[in-house]
């Protein structure tokens, strides 16, 4: 960079014991600052080695509670709350919620938009799905297909999908099924992806600023 500074980039493919043994790594190679994006921010192990870093540590819209850390985070609960709201008050009561693992913050903030939702529009959620697990684009189309298929009366008639992956694997099924989003059943998704510029009809979304974020 202009400041004198060379970007090292890392991944831990999504294994937690990966994720420490990397923050350990640059802490030994005396790297001046990290920015960590963890695949939990529920492990024991990862919170000791975040604070074991001696050096400045910011995360990216992760949360370790009591760990004194400096962190950027998104508001991803008003974002699903009000597209939630949105469907509601179209008439819709079965909307099913596919999001990722409510081991990390974003898919916790999009649960609680989505339950405050039914909560203030004074609705029986009952009849609503939460699928937070989804850790990939196939276990989201696996997860799509077999609400998809559940008798009319128990169907979703609107989906909403929390992140990439699971937006990937949404829009897999509702093809593989001959479905269409807006169509036949209504969808809206996490993330203003450029490519959803393209389709037709065009896919309701909720977007952040990721250049804000910084």
């Amino acid at each position: 960079t202009d400041a004198g500074y060379t970007l090292m980039v890392t991944s831990s493919g999504r294994e937690a014991a990966q994720e420490t043994e990397r923050i350990s790594m640059l802490g030994k190679r005396r790297v001046d600052a990290l920015l960590l994006a963890t695949v939990s921010d529920k492990s024991a192990a990862t919170r000791k080695a975040v604070a074991a870093f001696k050096k400045p540590l910011v995360l990216l819209d992760r949360e370790f509670p009591r760990l004194s850390t400096a962190s950027i985070l998104f508001d991803h609960a008003s974002g699903v709350q009000a597209a939630t709201a949105d469907l509601l008050s179209m008439g819709h009561r079965r909307i099913a919620l596919i999001t990722g693992t409510p081991d990390i913050r974003p898919t916790r903030e999009r649960v609680r938009g989505f339950e405050d939702a039914y909560r203030d529009a004074g609705i029986d959620p009952t009849e609503s799905t939460e699928v937070a697990e989804v850790f990939s684009s196939s276990f989201a189309h696996d997860k799509t297909i077999e609400l998809l298929r559940q008798a009319t009366r128990r169907r979703p008639t609107a989906l909403i999908a929390g992140g990439l992956q699971a937006t990937i694997g949404i829009l897999e099924a509702m093809s593989e099924l001959g479905l269409r989003p807006g169509d036949d059943i209504s969808l809206v998704v996490c993330d203003d992806l450029p490519w959803l510029k393209a389709m037709r009809p065009r896919i309701s979304s909720v977007s952040r600023d990721a250049v804000g974020m910084g």
